[in-house]
């Protein structure tokens, strides 16, 4: 067994003693996906420098378990991702969800092309990385939801990704903890709809998807 497989095999094991713990249910094929993720996320890292993450098993826990516990809310099809660095939570939802599409969308032209090397290794193809800042992005399908993982503030979340949903679509920001100062200063024209607390098996730390819908207008 060569140094590669070796590594894989046991990334395997850390997720899978991790899923033991939670509800989700993610076929061989899906584990399989998400680890050459992970492993294609560690070599390109040390050039491109994709996430602080360095290590190849904090990263299954820190960056694809708690990205995956969000899958079972996400009950529409259109989906972006904004300001999705390497593809946080995008790819590794795209993966648990193939019949849901995916716009991964980040303004640094480096974790584009990484994206896209993912996308044709591991023959993903429901997601559209795109390079663009999120102001500028106009979408040409209608989109459901905005997810982020990325923004320091739920007010600049709003601010800078009004433009890309209507009333029907949903904001699904993941945080940690919840800070109610910030819940209770939404802009005009958003509704808190409610706060979900996830459980991210092997992770230190709360985490929460805190879902905001624009209030119809009329």
């Amino acid at each position: 067994m060569n140094d590669q497989d070796f590594l894989e095999n046991q990334l395997l094991s850390v997720l899978k003693s991790s899923l033991k713990n939670c509800d989700l249910v993610v076929s061989e094929s899906q584990q399989l996906q998400l680890i050459r993720y992970v492993l294609l996320m560690h070599k390109w890292n040390k050039a491109y420098n994709l996430t602080a993450v360095r290590d190849p098993q904090q990263m299954v826990i820190k960056h694809i378990v708690d990205s995956i516990v969000v899958a079972p809310f996400l009950d529409k099809i259109h989906y972006i991702d904004v300001g999705t660095g390497p593809g946080l939570p995008g790819i590794p939802l795209a993966i648990m969800c193939p019949d849901k599409q995916f716009i991964l969308l980040d303004s640094l032209g480096k974790r584009v092309r990484f994206m896209k090397q993912v996308a044709y290794e591991l023959k993903i193809d429901n997601i559209d990385p795109v390079q663009s800042r999120v102001e500028d992005f106009v979408a040409n399908v209608e989109i459901d939801g905005v997810l982020s993982r990325a923004f320091a503030s739920l007010k600049d979340m709003l601010h800078w990704c009004q433009h890309l949903v209507d009333s029907h679509g949903v904001f699904l920001a993941l945080k940690g903890q919840l800070a109610t100062q910030e819940l209770q200063d939404l802009p005009l024209g958003f509704i808190l709809q409610e706060t979900i607390r996830l459980d991210v098996p092997g992770l230190e730390g709360e985490r929460h998807i805190v879902k905001i819908k624009k209030q119809s207008v009329g």
